[in-house]
């Protein structure tokens, strides 16, 4: 009964660190297209192999997710197509409307080119990473090639693009100025930062949280397992 009764003690605390490490989210490019009623929608391939039609939406929102774990079923993460955690996050959808015909008011139809409306969202203020201010949102109307991807629109309308070794679409006219897909802590700051853009990528090479007293949580479990199995020794001697 002693034991079992240390154990009861030691289950919330365990349980308390499995939600802390669960709390944490990514910072990252989300990549969205717009449905034929204009309403965002995540999207299903990256941008480099969504190709759309003349007349189609396309969008990127800089957000900060905070449940990328999570999956519902749909496919939602950076620009390379890939949730961070490999699930849905809570990511927002771009502000500005998906319109084509207000975005692209001023260019008509044009032989062998195709119209594809982008919109570039970089959040706001609650998204961005320490010490950077979100640019204001905007939108472009690019002019393609008959098989040109949502990339090729986003290289010709929003550069400089920043990429990782994965492909992972890490800034947008160069927001962020470092970083991609960190990872963000329990209490809602940044994971480590560092100037390789490959470094803490939600690519799921790691998605440990080395933050918390693991080491003395562990070392006070054995001590107090050790003093209950004493105790219980203690016990039985007594018994006649």
């Amino acid at each position: 009964m002693a034991v079992a009764a240390v154990l009861a003690l030691v289950a919330p605390l365990a349980g308390a660190r499995s939600a802390e490490a669960a709390d944490g989210g990514y910072r990252y490019w989300s990549f969205w297209t717009a449905s034929e009623h204009g309403e965002w929608r995540y999207a299903q391939q990256g941008p480099a192999g969504l190709r759309p039609d003349d007349g189609e939406v396309v969008g990127f929102r800089f957000t900060a997710s905070r449940d990328a774990g999570e999956s519902d079923g749909e496919s939602e993460g950076p620009a390379d197509g890939e949730g961070p955690g490999g699930g849905r996050g809570d990511g927002a959808t771009p502000r500005p409307t998906a319109d084509f015909r207000e975005i692209c008011a001023d260019n008509g139809p044009a032989a062998g080119r195709k119209r594809v409306a982008l919109v570039v969202d970089p959040g706001t203020g609650a998204d961005a990473p320490s010490g950077e201010k979100p640019p204001e949102p905007r939108t472009a109307c690019a002019l393609l090639e008959p098989g040109g991807s949502a990339a090729d629109a986003l290289a010709a309308e929003a550069p400089p693009l920043r990429y990782d070794s994965s492909a992972l679409l890490c800034a947008i006219e160069g927001y962020p100025k470092s970083g991609c897909g960190e990872r963000i802590s329990g209490g809602g700051e940044d994971g480590p930062d560092s100037s390789d853009p490959g470094d803490d990528r939600a690519d799921g090479s790691d998605g440990l949280d080395d933050s918390g007293p693991t080491a003395p949580l562990y070392l006070g479990v054995g001590v107090l397992i050790l003093l209950a199995a004493g105790a219980a020794r203690q016990v039985r001697r007594r018994r006649p």
